[in-house]
């Protein structure tokens, strides 16, 4: 695969009209993290993604690129909203997973002996790994709302203050969700998954904030030195899985209908205003409010938790919503291309929204740090208003489980200095420190790069895996 550097942090795919390219393929990262993308498929299929029909710009990459399904993980294509496509692989499996970050007033020191308990007490009340069921059992017509309002539903049904909604992105609900467009199968899938963790990289971890390098912005955002945090990370669960598989199939079968090749079938895609194109958004957007919905009522619970196991006297414990973003979403928004506005699909997979001033929520891995930033200007002109969303895998889940072979990986956490909880010995396994890279570096180049600035960094003393 061809691929020049056109910029300290940025590198470029030329276009390729053989290999059906109608863009370039772009990548934002440095000389050391290029050397590790380079080690998988993940620029082959950036290429392929550039050969999406309506694609407009360039098919971007953030450094935390691995490969994924049809699509890299930290892949971001916009394509135009009248004449574009829609993809399902290019937004992903796990529809919203997202992650959000709490703040309270209460310095770490103030736990004492008390953490240990509070991972324990967390741990028991928030169901977590494969298959995983919330206490939640929703019938059809409580779906339907779940799927319709998102976090709004959560909300008015007791799960959190109305206060929550406006730090979420889009305030915690996609318009346009159709939930007769989602599956009786995904339906049964996520009746009884709301309010549940999952598995995976999934995780709920207690932090404490140990530097902020913007005091102005962190001030603003409610983030104070010392002070511990919780962040929680998941998405729409089995019902989005499902919705996912669904179109895939859909949009697979209407290839053919439309005159559309692609060079992976993966990237299944049908034209913006067709029906399945239609059916899939309205399904995508149903999914994306019940993971919205999910979120808010883990915060709910991990509130209740905090309160119980704390108690009165621990000042400062209120959890308050800094905010939530969403990764594995399609967003129709306004951008300009080459001098003029144009109105696009953005696809971002595995990839955060970074518009002007918005917090951007970056988790690590659960033995070093996670990031809080801001989004810029820069971000609108050079990624559609994109940025990274994690660290990104080096390892497979079998490769980390095969180098933790022997070894105690909860134990190897809490000599850091976290205490680790999940519900098997392969969950701990699979997302060891070493599985992934350096988020430092991940968030550094992005900073440098101009598309988020750096506020603070929170180091994890507690995490729940599932």
């Amino acid at each position: 695969m061809q691929l020049e550097q056109v910029g300290p942090q940025l590198w470029r795919i030329p276009r390729d009209e053989g290999r059906g390219m109608r863009v370039p393929g772009l990548v934002v990262a440095d000389r050391h993290l290029i050397a590790g993308i380079r080690g998988d498929a993940s620029l082959e299929q950036l290429a392929n993604g550039a050969t999406l029909p309506g694609i407009v710009r360039a098919a971007l990459a953030m450094p935390d690129i691995h490969q994924g399904y049809g699509l890299p993980v930290g892949g971001v294509v916009a394509t135009d909203a009248a004449r574009g496509v829609v993809s399902p692989g290019a937004i992903g499996f796990d529809i919203n997973c997202g992650v959000r970050l709490l703040s309270t007033g209460l310095p770490a020191q103030a736990l004492g002996d008390r953490l240990e308990p509070l991972i324990d007490a967390l741990y028991a009340a928030i169901p977590a790994g494969v298959g995983s069921r919330g206490a939640l059992a929703l019938d059809a017509t409580a779906l339907d709302a779940v799927l319709a309002r998102g976090a709004a539903w959560a909300v008015e049904s007791g799960h959190g203050d109305a206060a929550d909604l406006v730090h979420i992105e889009s305030e915690g609900r996609l318009d346009g969700a159709d939930p007769d467009r989602v599956s009786l199968r995904a339906r049964e899938r996520g009746r009884r998954q709301l309010g549940t963790l999952g598995s995976g990289n999934h995780f709920l971890e207690v932090q404490v904030v140990d530097e902020v390098y913007d005091a102005r912005a962190a001030q603003r955002l409610g983030l104070a030195a010392g002070h511990v945090t919780l962040m929680v990370h998941t998405g729409s669960r089995g019902l989005g899985h499902q919705v996912c598989t669904d179109y895939l199939e859909l949009t697979g079968r209407a290839l053919k209908r439309y005159g559309i090749s692609v060079p992976d079938r993966q990237l299944a895609c049908a034209p913006l205003g067709s029906d399945e194109a239609g059916a899939y958004l309205g399904a995508m957007r149903a999914a994306a409010n019940f993971a919205f919905a999910n979120r808010q009522v883990l915060t709910h619970r991990a509130r209740e938790v905090f309160r119980q196991t704390l108690g009165a006297a621990a000042r400062g414990l209120d959890l308050r919503l800094v905010y939530d973003v969403a990764h594995n979403i399609a967003k129709v928004e306004d951008h300009v291309v080459d001098g003029a506005p144009r109105r696009l699909l953005v696809h971002r997979k595995g990839a955060t929204r970074a518009f002007p001033g918005q917090p951007v929520i970056v988790p690590g891995d659960m033995g070093r740090y996670s990031f809080v930033l801001e989004g810029t200007e820069a971000a609108m002109r050079e990624t559609f208003g994109s940025t990274c969303h994690g660290a990104g895998r080096l390892l497979s889940r079998t490769a980390a489980v095969k180098l933790a072979r022997g070894r105690r990986i909860d134990a190897e956490l809490r000599a850091r200095g976290v205490i680790a909880r999940a519900t098997g010995g392969a969950a701990l396994a699979e997302e060891m420190p070493e599985a992934y890279k350096d988020v430092q570096e991940v968030v550094d180049v992005v900073h440098r790069f101009g598309i988020s600035t750096r506020v603070a960094r929170l180091r994890p003393i507690g995490v729940i895996k599932g």
